[in-house]
C-alpha cells in the first residue's frame, strides 16, 4: 500500500515538531501508542461512527489512551476530525522513514532465494553497511525465483547479487558472442 499524501504530510509535521523539541524518540513511542488503538474493535466502531458526534469521540479517545503527551492527544484528536486515524499505520512508516534519514540509516528490503537465519541476516545487514559506508535497517523477504543469492533495494537503488540476473547476463553475453 503506497502511503497517502495526507499521511506524509502529517509525519513531515510530526517530525518537524519532534525535532524543534528534540523528543524524535519520544513521538515514535507515542504514535505507536496511538496506532495500538486500531486494534481495539470498540475504538474503531466509535470513531468510524458518523453519527457520534465528535465531542463524544474524543473524550472517548481520552479516556481509552490515558496519560500521553497533550501533543499526541491533539493528532489523535485531529486525525479523528478529519477521518484520517485509520492512516496512523502510513503516518508511522513515513515518520520512520524521516527518521532513519536524520539519523543516517538507510533501509534496505532484501530478497533472498530461501528463507536465512538470524545470524545470516545481521551478516549481509553489515555487508550492505560496509558497501554503502551507512548503518543499514534491513528488512527480510524471500523469492525463489532468484534461485540463489541476495537482491537489495536500498532508496530507490539495486543490488542484485542474484543468480538468475548472473544467469541472464552470461545468456546475453553467449548471444553476441555466437552472432
Amino acid at each position: 500500500m503506497s502511503t497517502t499524501t495526507s499521511s506524509k504530510r502529517y509525519a513531515q509535521a510530526i517530525f518537524e515538531i519532534a525535532r524543534e523539541k528534540n523528543t524524535l524518540t519520544q513521538w515514535q513511542v507515542e504514535l505507536k501508542k496511538l496506532a495500538g488503538l486500531m486494534q481495539n474493535s470498540e475504538f474503531i466502531a466509535v470513531i468510524d461512527n458518523p453519527k457520534v458526534p465528535f465531542e463524544l469521540k474524543s473524550q472517548f479517545l481520552k479516556g481509552i489512551i490515558g496519560k500521553t503527551d497533550p501533543l499526541t492527544l491533539n493528532l489523535g484528536y485531529l486525525l479523528i476530525l478529519k477521518n484520517k486515524f485509520q492512516n496512523i499505520g502510513q503516518i508511522i512508516e513515513e515518520y520512520d522513514r524521516l527518521f532513519n534519514d536524520y539519523s543516517g540509516i538507510k533501509n534496505a528490503a532484501v530478497t533472498t532465494a530461501i528463507p536465512i537465519d538470524e545470524s545470516e541476516r545481521k551478516n549481509i545487514a553489515h555487508q550492505l553497511e560496509l558497501v554503502l559506508g551507512v548503518k543499514v535497517l534491513a528488512s527480510f523477504n524471500v523469492n525463489p525465483s532468484i534461485l540463489g543469492g541476495i537482491v537489495a533495494r536500498v532508496d530507490g537503488a539495486l543490488i542484485d547479487g542474484s543468480i538468475r540476473s548472473r544467469l541472464e547476463i552470461l545468456k546475453r553475453n553467449m548471444a553476441g558472442i555466437n552472432k
